[in-house]
């Protein structure tokens, strides 16, 4: 059986191949009830998706998926049904912004001196023109044959210790639970395991989420395995967490990660969705304490 809830997905409005228009039909055809929105640091996509969705039939969830610098590694917060219009979360976002498309530039001049030209064009050209991220270069590196695969441009060009490298300077933990929490949103872990951290690391991150009131851990995401659906299940229980499910999507081109194909959480897990009220609306909320 699969889970009809899908609390990560990508449009063009960051680093999707898909309009949010398209995402969200396409999530639906696939029999996902309950899908969010969560592109990276930008909600542009919202409007449109939620349109959408009064179309295909299926409730949206507003989300947003915030970059932050935790002990000098880069880890992601989602922040679910958000209030697109709250004024701190547009600043915070707008902020982190700024600095993706100062990266991208630095991005470019650094893989100008590793002998790739015209990267920033490249990368701009395959982006919405407002948002460029290392996926675009990642596409743009393969379209003009440097590496046979995205995943080589990363391990290659975009990672530590190679020509392409540019570190993150994103938001403090704290800083992005006060914008979710602000907009009235709920605090999920990004793919914990995706995380190349111990396991003495990883729980500290978690413990210092928990003491914030951050609310989830994505357990099941499209970049764990079936052992990390298990693990991370015993780190949310552990830490009085509650277990949140989304597959990470991007691209119809990437079939290992596709819409609908979620399998349930582990049953030692309490979903996040347990905690809200589904309205006749298509909304979501928490449940009044």
């Amino acid at each position: 059986m699969f889970c009809v809830y899908d609390l990560h997905s990508h449009s063009t409005a960051s680093d999707g191949t898909l309009s949010p228009a398209e995402l969200v039909c396409r999530a639906a055809v696939a029999g996902v009830r309950v899908l969010a929105l969560t592109d990276h640091d930008t909600t542009s996509g919202l409007e449109e998706a939620s349109a959408a969705a009064l179309d295909c039939g299926l409730m949206l969830i507003p989300g947003v998926e915030v970059s932050v610098t935790w002990n000098g590694q880069t880890v992601h917060i989602l922040g679910l049904n958000v209030d697109r219009d709250n004024p701190a979360l547009q600043q915070g976002l707008s902020g982190l912004r700024s600095f993706r498309d100062w990266r991208a530039k630095e991005i470019a001049k650094r893989l100008e001196k590793a002998g790739i030209s015209d990267a920033y064009e490249g990368a701009l050209a395959r982006s919405n023109g407002t948002l460029v991220s290392r996926t675009h270069f990642a596409r743009y590196l393969v379209e003009q044959g440097v590496v046979s695969d995205e995943r080589k441009v990363f391990k290659h060009y975009l990672v530590k210790g190679k020509p392409g490298f540019v570190p993150g300077q994103w938001a403090k933990l704290d800083q992005a639970l006060e914008w979710i929490h602000g907009a009235g949103g709920v605090a999920v872990v990004a793919h914990p395991a995706r995380y190349r951290m111990t396991r003495t690391k990883l729980r500290r991150l978690f413990a210092e989420f928990a003491e914030l009131n951050g609310e989830a851990i994505e357990v099941v995401s499209g970049s764990h395995n079936r052992d990390d659906y298990f693990t991370m299940a015993k780190h949310a229980g552990d830490f009085g967490l509650l277990a949140s499910a989304g597959s990470d999507f991007h691209s119809p081109e990437n079939p290992w990660i596709e819409l609908g194909r979620l399998p349930m959480l582990p049953d030692n897990c309490t979903p996040l969705w347990s905690n809200w009220v589904i309205d006749s609306d298509r909304s979501a909320s928490r449940k009044a304490v």
